[in-house]
């Protein structure tokens, strides 16, 4: 109902968008740019719950991260975001919407979920190695070069 009223009024414009003079140019960049966006304006009105625009998207955001840095007791972000983010920001946006118990807790798709973990400790083992390196660069380089040179070296 929404979209056939945006269409409509469009219709509107683009009947009159010759009429306005100065403002022609500008009605066209409107409408090229409305009609680049139109796939995607009305989601939020076919799918329950989808926030209607970006402030009230921006506040679900806001609210996940209020409470992280709650629990963290930081006020920056922690670096576990970046670890486990997508995993924690989903976890409180549902748990803002719905209740959950710990039969929704369980993966459905056990591939899919050993997938996401190996890549959360794939990027762990990255970012240990990077503190590592920081922490004392010869130390880790030496370490490097031992295990290269253990495992070119026949048996």
């Amino acid at each position: 109902m929404v979209e056939t009223a945006y269409d409509d009024l469009l219709a509107e414009i683009v009947t009159h968008a010759t009429d306005q003079g100065g403002l022609t140019p500008a009605i066209q960049h409107f409408l090229k740019v409305t009609a680049s966006y139109a796939p995607d304006l009305f989601h939020c009105y076919d799918v329950p719950g989808l926030p209607r625009t970006n402030n009230d998207l921006e506040h679900t955001f806001g609210t996940a991260r209020h409470h992280e840095r709650r629990a963290t007791g930081r006020k920056t972000g922690d670096s576990g975001l970046v670890l486990r983010g997508q995993v924690r920001l989903l976890a409180s946006v549902v748990g803002q919407c719905q209740v959950v118990d710990a039969a929704d807790l369980m993966p459905t798709d056990l591939l899919a979920w050993q997938a996401m973990r190996h890549e959360l400790n794939f990027r762990a083992e990255a970012r240990r190695a990077q503190h590592r390196f920081r922490h004392d660069p010869a130390a880790y380089l030496a370490t490097l070069e031992t295990q290269l040179l253990q495992s070119s070296l026949p048996p």
